[in-house]
């Protein structure tokens, strides 16, 4: 696979805590120089990173991040508030408080008022994958499914765990065809977005692929 096609499905992601505008800007030059889908960056640099940008690179961020559990009107707010600061995507956290307890009309529900609130923007939905049995996962697959979100997303990365090749093989069995995959957290290297695309991811949330390939130009 050519890198070309590997880095224009990465969403080149800065979530630290302690991330910089220096830092931000940084991965915001390397999304443009390389070609990549989107960058992923904390709510609070949207406004300031749309603008460097000028439409040259989309700008992706998370909403409910990393656990999930704010209420859903406060969720629908820092999506509209996103999306008028020039998000044009944004990744949700469900409430796996409520993936244990079963409420499958409760999350169908908040996805599909989030995905309202990104007016006619991506929605991808995390559901944090490593807390999860198969059968739970499944169960979400129908739910994004339903939805009418654009991709179901293995991961935070802040978890304990992230993506699993076994995980993207599930929701590549189990989602609908209008919903695509965002393999996220632990995707060390080349070898491995490789692996993640062929087994049917069509985003992946990384930094480290970007850094081998400038790895490799040194």
């Amino acid at each position: 696979m050519e890198l070309k096609e590997i880095l224009s499905k990465c969403d080149h992601t800065l979530l630290a805590q302690t991330a910089t505008w220096d830092e931000i800007r940084a991965i915001c030059d390397d999304g443009m120089k390389y070609g990549c889908a989107s960058v992923c960056i904390p709510a609070s640099f949207v406004k300031q990173a749309a603008a460097y940008v000028e439409g040259k690179l989309p700008i992706c961020t998370v909403i409910g991040f990393p656990n999930g559990y704010a209420t859903t009107a406060a969720k629908c707010f820092m999506t509209a508030d996103a999306v008028a600061n020039g998000a044009d995507e944004v990744d949700m956290v469900i409430n796996l408080g409520w993936v244990k307890e079963q409420k499958w009309d409760e999350l169908l529900e908040e996805i599909r008022e989030i995905k309202a609130a990104c007016d006619g923007k991506l929605l991808k939905v995390i559901i944090e994958c490593c807390f999860l049995t198969d059968e739970e996962k499944i169960k979400l697959c129908e739910i994004v499914t339903a939805s009418g979100a654009d991709y179901i997303k293995t991961s935070t990365g802040f978890g304990g765990g992230g993506a699993t090749r076994e995980d993207v093989a599930l929701f590549a069995k189990h989602v609908g065809p209008n919903v695509k995959i965002k393999a996220a957290g632990g995707i060390a290297n080349l070898q491995d977005a490789e692996d993640f695309i062929n087994l049917g991811a069509s985003r992946l949330g990384t930094s480290r692929v970007v850094k081998a390939v400038k790895a490799m130009e040194a």
